[in-house]
């Protein structure tokens, strides 16, 4: 199944942060096929924090997507982030499930499409480097649409 993850790393060496993720991710069954640029980005919403680098990869997967965020949350564990630390805080590492096929999820543990995706420039940014003419289910809005509709709006 097409996957696109989003990667992000606040605290510590962030770039080896993200190369850890990716590394991780091949590990764990997760082909990555093309990758974004890596940005730095203001910390949106939570406390005080360092910027993040952010990057936006489109991968392949046999997970399901229940499995593939249990995969995400251990590779978050193994790079420093705890269970317990402050919602939207700083943390070692962010892993996010963007998209999974077409497919619409929406659970307590789990909302696929991202919640945020079309509200946060950067990742319309990056999405648009990895696949320009990817159409978002719920507006039939392609990522480089998407982009240009959130830039221009602000």
């Amino acid at each position: 199944m097409k996957v696109y993850l989003a990667l992000g790393s606040n605290v510590g060496d962030r770039a080896a942060q993200l190369a850890f993720a990716r590394e991780q991710l091949i590990e764990n069954g997760v082909d990555i096929e093309v990758t974004s640029e890596v940005e730095e980005t203001d910390p949106v919403g939570g406390p005080p924090q360092p910027k993040y680098l952010n990057q936006v990869l489109q991968a392949e997967t046999d997970h399901t997507p229940r499995q593939l965020l249990t995969v995400l949350k251990q590779i978050e564990v193994a790079a420093g982030r705890r269970a317990d630390g402050e919602r939207w805080g700083p943390r070692e590492l962010d892993i996010d499930i963007l998209l999974y096929g077409h497919m619409t999820i929406s659970t307590p543990e789990l909302t696929i499409p991202h919640p945020q995706l079309v509200n946060r420039e950067f990742l319309l940014r990056e999405l648009r480097q990895v696949d320009p003419k990817l159409t978002d289910k719920v507006s039939g809005l392609t990522a480089e649409q998407l982009g240009r509709e959130l830039e221009e709006s602000r």
